[in-house]
């Protein structure tokens, strides 16, 4: 379970996993060469490559600036691999729509089947159709918690937990004692184990956290509630979990001219956030590093359906955290406008 994980367990797992890509023939010199529609087709003479298809279905729309790097990894891998895929989420996040979109590529029969799964206890018996009808199943970015239980190959993306206690360990170091955690998509698994981490990392310089539930669909309304916020309580911190609750927030401290007075943090980034960490106006980026969310299942999935190969013997393959900080945010700039951070 991740909650079971340590620090050291999480660096022990990223080498292993590491490890076990690298001993993947081939997999290595296919990733040092990365360089709508919801569904595209690569061509390839390579083999029966061409015939393999592949699905993909998240809770995150390729338009969000997140997710569009996790679909461009998709596209790269697809390509580079010489597959076919799909790319398919809801237009919101709505758990009912997510299990409709799985439930109709299971019986489209695909080759393999990636998903997020932000909520298991909506997603997890469409999960497990794909299961039971012999569908390799590979989850991405959530459940991490739950991929094994409902009969996933393997899981892609961060320890959600460990990664929000990154991010309070960072803000105790810079003096933070008050926080505010703010969660744009309540009821998303995810999203609450990154603010528990964040509370169980603050608390051991003696921090303490508040949650606060905003509306992504309404960022007026959500800067509004981060202002009253603020005047409620003497916030010294704020950890954002997503750059849709990182906008408001920066223009809420902006409007209340307390801007690198009040620490900011946010998971996951966007041009706003890296421009932001790099003027000194956020604390740090806590980046997950979502292309390789996108790019891996592909050629695991691939390499599975052809050899049946499976690196990592089933653990999950960590692709985070790695926080952003001020003096790597300009890299990190130039490589998001490639569309690959």
């Amino acid at each position: 379970m991740a909650a079971d994980l340590t620090r050291r367990d999480l660096f022990k797992k990223s080498a292993a996993a590491g490890a076990a890509v690298a001993a993947v023939p081939g997999l290595a010199a296919i990733l040092d060469a990365c360089t709508s529609n919801t569904t595209s087709t690569s061509t390839s003479t390579s083999g029966n490559r061409g015939n393999i298809h592949l699905a993909v279905v998240t809770h995150g729309q390729a338009s969000d600036p997140f997710w569009s790097v996790v679909k461009n990894g998709v596209v790269q891998a697809a390509k580079d691999m010489g597959v076919n895929y799909s790319y398919d989420a809801p237009p919101t996040f709505d758990m009912v729509k997510m299990s409709q979109l799985i439930d109709s590529k299971v019986a489209s029969k695909p080759d393999g089947l990636i998903v997020s799964i932000p909520d298991a206890s909506a997603l997890g018996g469409s999960i497990k159709s794909a299961v039971s009808a012999g569908i390799p199943v590979i989850s991405i970015n959530s459940g991490s918690d739950v991929y094994k239980s409902l009969g996933a190959l393997t899981h892609i993306g961060q320890t959600e937990e460990l990664a929000g206690m990154a991010g309070g360990e960072n803000m105790g170091k810079a003096g933070v004692q008050n926080a505010l955690c703010i969660n744009q998509e309540q009821g998303n698994a995810a999203l609450e184990l990154r603010c528990k981490g964040f509370q169980e990392g603050l608390v051991k310089t003696g921090g303490k956290v508040t949650e606060l539930v905003v509306d992504l669909k309404n960022p007026t309304d959500t800067q509004q509630k981060i202002t009253s916020a603020f005047q409620r309580s003497p916030y010294d911190g704020v950890l954002a979990l997503g750059p849709t609750g990182a906008a408001p927030a920066l223009a809420a401290l902006q409007a209340a001219g307390k801007l690198g007075q009040i620490k900011l943090g946010t998971f996951d980034l966007s041009a706003d956030v890296l421009s932001a960490v790099a003027a000194g106006n956020m604390l740090f980026a806590i980046d997950q590093q979502q292309y390789l969310q996108g790019y891996l299942p592909i050629v695991i999935l691939t390499l599975f359906k052809l050899y049946l190969l499976l690196p990592g013997g089933g653990q999950p393959v960590l692709t985070g955290p790695n926080l952003v900080l001020k003096d790597t945010a300009a890299r990190v700039i130039d490589l998001s406008k490639q569309g690959i951070r």
